[in-house]
This record gives structure tokens, sequence and C-alpha cells, in this order.
């Protein structure tokens, strides 16, 4: 297992808050804002896509732990965005550092491990369960 992976490596995820994407509707909460869960789905799509385009056909990542603070809410119609920074590397084990922001500034923080697969093998290893 060799991967073209550097320490530095981003990616930002971009979305428009829609309803679908609100409190309320995840059920984490009662009002129309950017749910803490779609930030963290963000989060890890951006986390994901910075590192996927050198894994090749085979490998995937599958996310691990997530430490985020949300400290600001967002309304419906706004756009967010989320940069996830490839800040250690430690064999199959990558750690990042995520930023969120709206259009009017910072939104949540945090870090995010995820773990290099083998596709296939993951999912066999789940069917022999």
């Amino acid at each position: 297992m060799d991967f073209d992976l550097k320490i530095g490596l981003t990616y930002t995820a971009t979305q428009t808050v829609e309803k679908k994407d609100t409190a309320a509707h995840y059920g984490s909460g009662l009002v129309e804002v950017f749910a803490t869960p779609a930030m963290i789905a963000l989060m890890e799509n951006a986390a994901l896509k910075t590192v996927l385009p050198f894994l090749g056909d085979d490998y995937n990542t599958v996310g691990f732990e997530i430490n985020v603070r949300h400290i600001k809410p967002t309304p419906i119609g706004m756009k967010v965005e989320c940069t996830a920074y490839l800040s250690e590397i430690d064999g199959k084990k990558l750690i990042f550092t995520l930023e969120a922001k709206d259009e009017e500034g910072k939104i949540g923080a945090g870090t995010h491990t995820r773990y290099i697969i083998n596709s296939k093998n993951f999912m066999e290893s789940l069917n022999k369960k």
C-alpha cells in the first residue's frame, strides 16, 4: 500500500443550507438552522475528498473519530463551506483539521480521524459476520 499522500493536502466542500439540512429536520433540535449532524457530514465529506483522488480504485477511507464544535447558527439559504486539511499521516490512520464557515464567518471547527481501507476486503469482512 503506497499512496502519494502528503501532509498539507486540502479540500473545500460547499453547500447551500436547505430545509433538509436543519436541526428540525434531523431531529437534533427544534429550529430551522444548519444542523450539527449536517455540518459533521459536510466535514467528513471534505476529509474524504481530500485524499480519495490519491488512493486508487481499490481503496477508500472510513470515519473513525470526530471532535468538533458548532459555534454559530446558519439559516436556510446561506452557503456553507468546510475545509479539511490533512494534518497527520500514521500508516493507514489519517488525521484532518477542519474548519466550517458560512457567508458571515466561522461556524465550526475540529479534528477528524479516518482510516484507509481496501473497499472490497472491508465489505467482505462485514458480510462474513
